[in-house]
């Protein structure tokens, strides 16, 4: 067996096979016809949808575009969700449950319609999706999930074997998915919004929302863009209005390995049914055989070291799979709405013109791609099958109310724990390339020390509502166990609902 290294760096292999175009940040106020705020799959695709009717449209992006949850997704475009539609029939009902799944076809469906209309080279590939196992209780979970597909007229069939060299006793098929490059696949709708006319301002974060006669964007640095209509897409709403997002969904973070071998591709998308989820997909590299397993889901903050998220991979994979290197390592963030549906549409009853997109659970091509069209079609004022599924003021009984109170318990505990709970003073013995959260003056202070000796010093009480931050070694940043902001070693904001940075200290060894 080769024992197998991880790279130094996180890095998304999307990011790093794809020259992405930049654009300038946005100096004066301006007026549009619809403001998108977030350039991920869901601002491109609903920029790119609306620009094509001949819609002005502004789209801003608070750092690079496509850098952030879309630039490190697994890139799977299915409609195979987990084990959801059994819980969806349950929870909810059948017709909701199809439409769920209908929404999801439309999805890839779109994908695939806009790459044949412009010839994108972007990998694409259908491929059969499986759910697998090999525990004899979720081989009944997934007996009731085929049920479930026969309900719904879902093609799909239950198998005792899969391709791949794992033990499963269940298998769960579903035909004729895909998977793709996403930033290929954006690069070019990005080309085309330049086309027909979308300006696009990077490095220019939206704060805030201000209502005239129309509602204006209002930027970090106090710029307006007037508009008709407003799309909130930047994975988690910038702007709440009384709507508390923050405690309507969780985040979660999951972790994801690219490596080389000389074992061919046996074909197929796979995820398990059980934890720690382990996915498993192929890519390629100039041609060179690249296959991806992520997995290893978490809370935000909160749990064991990140690191040993990747060493986890790494250790399935030597046990497994006949590697020659690790290429590549990254992870992502996404939220899950406490019913497992995303929130798309008007973001409150009362503001049909401000509208949101975020809760994607992990499946952001074709949950991203469905919001982009649903908020397209609203704009446009064409009926949505799925706006009522959809709906961001939906709230119901059963799971609602018990994962609303599951989801606040958590965040209460994490709340009061780190108030309480800190390092001993360990910076004598503070390793480069590490951080260490200790009381300074009376303050609970995080300090990361670089691999020049320089120390960085940051006050870790989350800007968003006052949670203690927790250093993630895996990806070097600050994250926030309650509601999933995370921050930067300097203590910049890389996710949201935090809009402020981390108070930053002057900090040297003689501090």
């Amino acid at each position: 067996m080769t024992l197998l290294q991880l790279p130094d760096e996180p890095e998304s292999l999307w990011l790093n096979t794809v020259k992405l175009p930049e654009f300038p940040k946005l100096e004066d106020n301006m007026k549009t016809d619809v403001v998108i705020v977030g350039g991920g799959i869901t601002g491109i695709t609903a920029a790119y949808l609306l620009s094509k009717e001949k819609i002005n449209v502004v789209l801003i992006e608070a750092g690079k575009i496509l850098t952030g949850t879309t630039g490190h997704t697994t890139a799977k475009i299915t409609a195979q969700h987990d084990l959801i539609y059994d819980e969806l029939i349950q929870h909810f009902d059948e017709e909701k449950a199809r439409k769920y799944y209908e929404a999801a076809v439309e999805a890839k469906e779109l994908i695939h319609s806009i790459i044949k209309e412009h010839q994108i080279d972007c990998d694409f590939k259908e491929e059969d999706a499986y759910i697998f196992t090999n525990s004899e209780e979720y081989q009944q979970k997934l007996e009731t999930e085929m049920q479930a597909y026969e309900q719904l007229n879902i093609k799909g069939e239950l198998t005792d074997s899969i391709k791949l060299p794992i033990p499963v006793k269940s298998a769960l098929i579903m035909k004729n998915q895909a998977q793709f490059h996403p930033l290929k696949y954006l690069k070019t709708l990005v080309e085309k919004c330049v086309e027909n006319g979308v300006r696009l301002y990077e490095n220019t974060a939206a704060k805030d929302i201000e209502y005239n006669k129309h509602p204006a964007v209002i930027t970090e640095d106090g710029k307006r863009i007037i508009s008709k209509y407003i799309i909130s897409a930047s994975h988690f709403p910038f702007y709440d209005k009384q709507s508390f997002y923050f405690a309507r969904m969780y985040p979660e973070r999951s972790y994801l390995i690219g490596f080389k071998t000389d074992k061919e591709y046996p074909g197929g998308m796979y995820i398990s049914a059980e934890s720690p989820t382990r996915s498993i997909r192929h890519a390629s590299i100039n041609g060179e055989n690249l296959w991806l397993v992520g997995g290893e889901n978490h809370k935000t903050g909160q749990g064991k070291s990140t690191l040993e998220h990747y060493e986890n991979l790494k250790q399935f994979v030597e046990k497994h799979f006949s590697a020659k290197e690790i290429v590549y390592r990254w992870s992502a963030q996404d939220y899950t709405t406490i019913d497992k549906i995303p929130y798309i549409g008007p973001i409150t009853e009362s503001e049909e013109h401000v509208l949101v997109a975020t809760g994607y659970r992990k499946w952001g091509m074709t949950n991203g791609t469905i919001a982009a069209k649903i908020c397209a079609d609203i704009i446009l004022n064409k009926e949505s099958a799925y706006s009522e599924l959809y709906s961001p003021a939906r709230f119901h009984a059963d799971p609602d109310v018990k994962k609303f109170i599951q989801i606040n318990a958590d965040v209460a505990k994490h709340l009061i724990k780190g108030k309480l709970d800190f390092s001993d003073d360990k910076l004598k013995h503070l390793q480069h390339d590490d951080a260490v959260i200790t009381r300074i003056n009376g303050k609970r202070t995080g300090i990361y020390k670089g691999k020049n000796n320089q120390l960085y010093a940051v006050d870790t009480t989350c800007t968003h509502l006052g949670c203690e931050v927790e250093w993630n070694s895996g990806d070097r940043t600050w994250d926030c166990p309650c509601h999933g902001s995370r921050f930067s070693i300097t203590g910049e904001v890389i996710n949201g609902p935090a809009k402020e940075p981390l108070k930053r200290y002057e900090w040297n060894e003689s501090s």
